[in-house]
């Protein structure tokens, strides 16, 4: 029996945190609810968001408005082919003056890491997040060091199509809990990018909505979440639908289908449910399923939302 979710956080209901954060971010990100509501869910559900798109949407402006509007201390990380894993993680350099190597923290090293264009580095300095992501932490010349609380890591990808790209292995792209597009605005929308403010401008003048302090708090709630024993045989039906289709290479891994219920759970909580409804697995669904499942070649689907698409559409709720 799962223990009751708190209703307050430091007196202020998560729902109403939420709804705040998502009014706030939606001046800098017009027009792009539902993907301001999964990233936060992301980040609840102690997952990683890999936002992949065409330059120029608004993805590097998205991380950086979440890392002012929750809180986070924010470092960018700008990928290119000759970037190395020491310029992630960090280096040890010896200091004549004490006779040791010393440490020198990377940006890895913080709550909110923007890993830019990630699939411009080649797959060495790619593997470098793999242990921060999964175990929250880094080992150098056999050390261990923790990182920062809460860890988030937005990664930003380009088409694969396009030049100078290094497609992300399956074993990073799992790392990822949600996958997000942010797209064009519509013409109402643009026009206000058009005539307003720099957005970069803009940064500058938020406030945060919440504290470090609070996001930890709410990330405990989230797997208290109640999930009902239909809801679960929801959830396998799906996993079991991937595993037995003749449309994808292979099956969801137990891995994503924690990351489902997890993500679930937290879209749940911000949307103020007493528990997760099949509508809460559905609304999250299309961003954990798209960039794990891949299409064979004689499938009729093909892009990442056709996957979600198809998916929801073959399942029926029980």
């Amino acid at each position: 029996m799962e223990s009751p979710v708190p209703t307050l956080i430091t007196q202020a209901d998560p729902v109403e945190l939420i709804g705040a954060t998502i009014r706030q971010l939606g001046k800098i990100i017009l027009g792009k609810e539902q993907q301001l509501r999964l990233s936060i869910s992301c980040l609840l559900a102690r997952g990683h968001l890999l936002i992949e798109d065409i330059p120029g949407v608004g993805k590097t402006t998205l991380a950086h408005a979440l890392a002012e509007t929750l809180g986070l201390h924010y470092q960018r990380i700008q990928f290119t082919s000759d970037l190395l894993p020491a310029d992630i993680i960090g280096v040890s350099i010896f200091e004549r003056d004490s006779g040791e190597f010393r440490f020198h923290k990377g940006p890895i090293f913080s709550q909110l890491v923007l890993a830019d264009e990630v699939n411009r580095a080649t797959p060495k300095a790619q593997s470098a997040l793999l242990e921060a992501m999964e175990e929250h932490q880094v080992t150098v010349d056999g050390q261990t060091y923790p990182l920062a609380a809460p860890f988030f890591v937005i990664a930003t990808q380009n088409p694969v199509y396009q030049i100078g790209t290094f497609p992300l292995p399956e074993s990073q792209l799992d790392r990822f809990l949600l996958r997000i597009e942010l797209g064009y605005p519509d013409s109402l929308l643009e026009r206000e990018l058009l005539t307003g403010q720099d957005r970069r401008d803009l940064l500058a003048t938020i406030p945060p909505m919440l504290t470090p302090q609070q996001l930890l708090l709410m990330q405990t709630m989230v797997p208290r979440v109640h999930a009902s024993d239909a809801l679960l045989d929801y959830v396998q039906a799906i996993i079991r639908y991937t595993r037995e289709s003749r449309h994808f290479e292979s099956g969801l891994s137990p891995r994503a289908g924690i990351a489902m219920l997890r993500a679930a759970q937290a879209w749940a909580l911000i949307h103020g449910h007493a528990g997760v409804l099949p509508e809460d697995v559905q609304a999250v669904l299309p961003g954990v399923v798209g960039h794990r499942l891949k299409p064979r070649d004689d499938s009729s689907v093909k892009s990442a939302a056709e996957v979600g698409e198809l998916v929801l559409k073959a399942v029926a709720v029980p």
